[in-house]
């Protein structure tokens, strides 16, 4: 299997299944002499487990992060860094059912086409559960980043019908977690909560929108052919599980709009420093920062394991109702908010490495 590697320069290999041994990664090409906060890392790990809320799935994982190797007395090392997250809640027998039949919406059915063979314990590589080798990744990439004055915080703008009111400056991560749902207006927050909780009783799912708004990145960040910033901010998003849809600054709504309205207009500010009065284009222009905040949305669908009869083939082509049991999400949005800071927080650690190689290169 190919496709378990991310990034360039600051690159994050990642192993492990839903119901193995554990999961986790190896990070090549973090700098030497950071100083880790490991209760940061585990603080994001902890938004990001299972069994945290009332619309969580109720699989209990501890999700602590062991580290291997690339770490001295707490500092990097520049050397890779190995890591492992054990799973310890795993209940393989719930999925004896599902062993010769295709969820709908899942990727059993394409895994065996591909492979010959699948893991239909949890789906394997193709759950969610991986994502927290990228947690862990992203964790150490957002300390980077922040010595440099980037910060980033998503956000739970929308649940199912449920929207919040549109906002355009980045909210402290603390305000966020005010609530279970993780979106920063609460008058929005409860509907979305009753929303996710009716779906709950339902025994169906709700899908709904993670907004990140990510300030502090300088002008020039990023590359203006095959590498442009949102490009690759766009393949981090639609690598996460059940995502569906990214769209950066005003995205599809700008087909409403006249060049003359949605075109951000450049000025100088009192301290010299080159602004723009608007920003449709979500703080990246030909691929490369423009020093704006840079905000965009990522669309999630519906949890695909719900708890109704579903109509599916087994393996041999016939037809079957299944009704899958276990542990599951009835909305995986609030839970995916620090994935979706992580895989930012990647791109934008990458990129900011190939910038200062460029003007490393130029100044030297």
């Amino acid at each position: 299997m190919a496709g378990n590697s991310f990034g360039k320069l600051f690159r994050v290999h990642t192993f492990g299944e839903s119901h193995g041994e554990a999961l986790g990664g190896i990070i090549d090409g973090c700098l030497p002499g950071i100083e880790l906060d490991f209760e940061a890392i585990d603080m994001q790990l902890q938004r990001r487990r299972p069994g945290q809320s009332s619309i969580s799935t109720p699989r209990t994982e501890g999700d602590q992060v062991e580290f291997f190797s690339g770490l001295l007395e707490g500092v990097t090392t520049g050397t890779p860094i190995a890591f492992a997250i054990r799973n310890n809640n795993s209940k393989s027998t719930d999925y004896e059912s599902l062993k010769d039949v295709f969820r709908p919406s899942h990727a059993d059915f394409t895994y065996q086409s591909k492979y010959g063979i699948r893991d239909h314990r949890g789906g394997g590589r193709s759950s969610a559960r991986e994502t927290v080798s990228r947690v862990v990744a992203g964790a150490i990439a957002e300390q980077i980043l922040s010595k440099h004055g980037i910060q980033i915080t998503a956000f739970v703008s929308q649940v199912g019908p449920v929207k919040m009111p549109f906002i355009d400056n980045r909210p402290h991560r603390a305000e966020v977690d005010k609530n279970i749902v993780r979106c920063p207006n609460e008058a929005s927050a409860t509907e979305m909560i009753a929303y996710i909780e009716k779906m709950k009783t339902e025994g169906d799912s709700a899908g709904g929108i993670i907004t990140v708004i990510a300030d502090g990145i300088p002008a020039g960040i990023g590359e203006p052919v095959f590498d442009k910033l949102h490009a690759d901010l766009g393949k981090a998003m639609l690598s996460i599980n059940a995502v569906k849809g990214f769209e950066i600054g005003s995205g599809f709504g700008s087909v409403t709009m006249k060049g003359s309205e949605h075109n951000d207009s450049f000025y100088k500010d009192q301290d010299g420093n080159i602004q723009t009065r608007t920003n449709h284009s979500g703080g990246i222009q030909g691929g490369i920062s423009n020093g704006a905040n840079i905000y965009f949305n990522i669309a999630f669908k519906p949890v695909a394991s719900i708890l109704q009869e579903q109509q599916t083939i087994n393996g041999e082509g016939e037809p079957a109702i299944i009704k899958i049991e276990g542990r599951h999400d009835p909305c995986v949005v609030p839970r995916a908010v620090p994935i979706a800071e992580a895989m930012t927080a990647l791109v934008l650690i990458d990129h900011l490495l190939r910038a200062n190689a460029i003007k490393s290169t130029i100044t030297g």
